[in-house]
């Protein structure tokens, strides 16, 4: 006789310190980041800080430009923009959190197609890929939004 016992999943109920930022953008929460992408404690602390200081860093390099052009209007932070009257109060806050949760996915993504190097493992890790890249495309769209740009550039060779 034989008999599965589940072990469910791992606790997600991590004290993460928060990821600190340049000051114009707010500090990170590793825990919104847990529950927005619905990621468990399987992936550990380490695992989801490092992801996280990796996108602020990219994000905030991306977006670089558009912060000093705000800063010389005399916006301190992103919470003193004000935002288009077609858009919805914390606009600018929501994008840059989508763009910093969504490149720090797909990097967890990646990271962890490598996980099981049998042959499931890499059919899983080519299953990955796609959503990976999506989050990708989330991200790059959040920034153009951001800066007020299209999401796409088409040029003719």
């Amino acid at each position: 006789m034989s008999s599965f016992i589940s072990a469910g999943t791992a606790n997600s109920d991590t004290t993460d310190q928060a990821i600190e930022n340049n000051g114009f953008w707010p500090a990170i929460q590793p825990s919104d980041f847990r529950e927005r992408h619905r990621l468990d404690g399987t992936i550990t602390s380490a695992r989801i800080e490092g992801a996280l200081l990796t996108a602020v860093a990219m994000v905030n390099r991306l977006l670089r430009h558009w912060q000093a052009e705000q800063v010389e209007a005399g916006y301190a932070t992103v919470d003193d923009i004000p935002v288009p009257v077609w858009q919805t109060p914390g606009a600018y806050l929501g994008l840059y959190q989508r763009a910093v949760f969504s490149t720090a996915h797909a990097s967890l993504m990646e990271r962890y197609a490598d996980y099981d190097a049998t042959n499931s493992g890499r059919e899983r890790g080519e299953q990955l890929a796609d959503p990976a890249d999506a989050y990708r495309r989330d991200a790059a769209w959040a920034i153009s939004e951001i800066e007020g740009r299209p999401h796409s550039t088409v040029e003719l060779i």
